[in-house]
């Protein structure tokens, strides 16, 4: 007698409804132990008591953006204002106020450069001549004196532009000179690796304060007589330097990181030194880097701040500026919220740019 054989498709089976969906999700990362649960239950509570009144704060009784300062000191609420009243002042500095498109044309060049720059598509080698083109138009609508432009002093650049002059631009230079100095460290060249040392670790042994002094106050003193370098060349310099010798430790981190057989492989294809670096270190170490790279670009975006302890206004010390005005004095949360806002997005962008770049680059090594 023979048994008859189902050859069917066996129908797909729905796991556990209580395996899936939010439910589970919830009970799988936020009260799988009786301490998650507990912590979530905290933080939850402390959210429903401070959410409804910042809220109420920034948004149901927050003044409009023609509200008096009288009107916003007697309702209570954020005073928007505040932020209408100074906008120009806060992003353009004492930029002369009939100018103030070519601060704001610089803006848009540098996001344009960085998201440009940010498309592997356009990793080609126009994109560095992209880029020489972008600053000399920075400096010719910053400047001006050409082309019909105004000449404007640099002392009366601030707030954005000046916060993105100096990271970019310092970034920019500095990031060449820090593989050039992470490659001397580990020279075997004697004289170059002592030099190399020397500067890194000199550098980071004092506070970027330090630095800014030295070119300000100290450095035109060995110049010679009549011989004179602008302040915010002077500044840019000082976070060169500040900005090269951290990311050349980044940089090193990577290129020890590479295992041996790397080298020897390189070497047995017949390649030089600098073929060897350029073609098959470098991309590696570069990779296995981004993580410290991006911290240092994120640390050296905000640190542009410090600036103002030389006469110069970024982002933050126009803010600060702003408050000095009698009329609108007092209005600290909503200047400090509004350039927090633009600081977080920047540096959020840079930072999730960063994860993805690194998932692009090291997709190969995953296990």
């Amino acid at each position: 007698m023979t048994e008859s054989v189902h050859t069917g498709s066996i129908p797909d089976e729905r796991p556990p409804a209580n395996t899936v969906g939010p439910v589970a999700w919830l009970r799988n990362n936020l009260f799988n132990t009786w301490y998650n649960a507990l912590l979530t239950i905290l933080i939850l509570y402390g959210l429903a008591r401070a959410i409804p009144p910042l809220l109420d704060w920034l948004i149901v009784h927050a003044n409009g953006f023609d509200t008096t300062p009288q009107e916003c000191r007697t309702n209570g609420g954020a005073c928007w204002a505040f932020v209408s009243e100074k906008l120009r002042f806060i992003l353009f500095g004492t930029f002369p106020y009939d100018e103030q498109w070519r601060p704001l044309l610089t803006i848009v060049i540098f996001i344009t450069l960085l998201l440009v720059s940010c498309d592997r598509r356009f990793w080609k080698w126009w994109l560095g001549l992209l880029w020489a083109a972008g600053f000399a138009a920075v400096a010719i609508l910053m400047w001006g004196g050409v082309l019909g432009l105004t000449y404007v002093e640099n002392t009366n650049w601030g707030g954005l532009p000046l916060t993105l002059i100096l990271s970019v631009i310092g970034l920019a230079v500095a990031f060449p000179a820090s593989i050039l100095l992470a490659l001397g460290r580990r020279s075997d060249m004697p004289a170059i690796k002592v030099m190399s040392v020397t500067y890194i670790e000199l550098i980071r042994g004092v506070p970027l304060i330090s630095l800014l002094f030295m070119a300000s106050v100290m450095f035109p003193l060995f110049l010679p007589t009549g011989v004179s370098i602008d302040k915010l060349l002077r500044a840019q310099i000082a976070f060169i330097m500040f900005a090269a010798a951290y990311m050349a430790e980044a940089i090193r981190g990577g290129l020890q990181a590479i295992p041996k057989g790397q080298y020897e492989a390189a070497d047995g294809l017949g390649l030089n030194y600098w073929q060897k670096m350029r073609k098959i270190i470098l991309p590696q170490a570069l990779a296995i880097a981004i993580p410290p790279l991006v911290n240092t670009f994120i640390s050296f975006f905000k640190d542009t701040s410090l600036v103002i302890i030389i006469g110069l206004y970024d982002l933050l010390g126009t803010a600060k500026a702003a408050l000095t005005d009698p009329a609108w004095r007092g209005f600290y949360r909503e200047a400090y919220l509004f350039i927090g806002v633009i600081y977080w997005v920047f540096c959020f962008y840079m930072s999730k740019y960063s994860q993805k770049l690194e998932r692009d680059l090291r997709r190969g090594h995953r296990r």
